[in-house]
């Protein structure tokens, strides 16, 4: 489906390098997040702890959100208590 939009030679040149960029960049980023991946796995089986939570642990440093992760793990503590479901 077309809206009918006709580019011009200078648009479809930009159209062309952006999308090829794109494709590179998310390429190189596919291949980084795999190599981050298998990183992950080798260090937890090394420490004798959970991929997930090496992950986790890095996701939540790049992102700074520990404080905000801290309190949604204490608030998810406080359900938990008291409906009587914690172990």
């Amino acid at each position: 489906m077309s809206n009918g939009r006709v580019f011009n030679p200078a648009e479809k040149t930009k159209l062309q390098q952006v999308i090829n960029e794109g494709i590179s960049v998310l390429n190189e980023v596919e291949t980084l997040n795999g190599g981050l991946t298998d990183t992950i796995k080798a260090i937890a089986e090394e420490l004798d702890i959970k991929p997930s939570i090496l992950k986790k642990a890095v996701k939540t440093a790049y992102k700074s959100t520990l404080t905000q992760t801290n309190e949604d793990h204490d608030e998810l503590n406080t359900i938990l208590e008291t409906v009587g479901r914690t172990q």
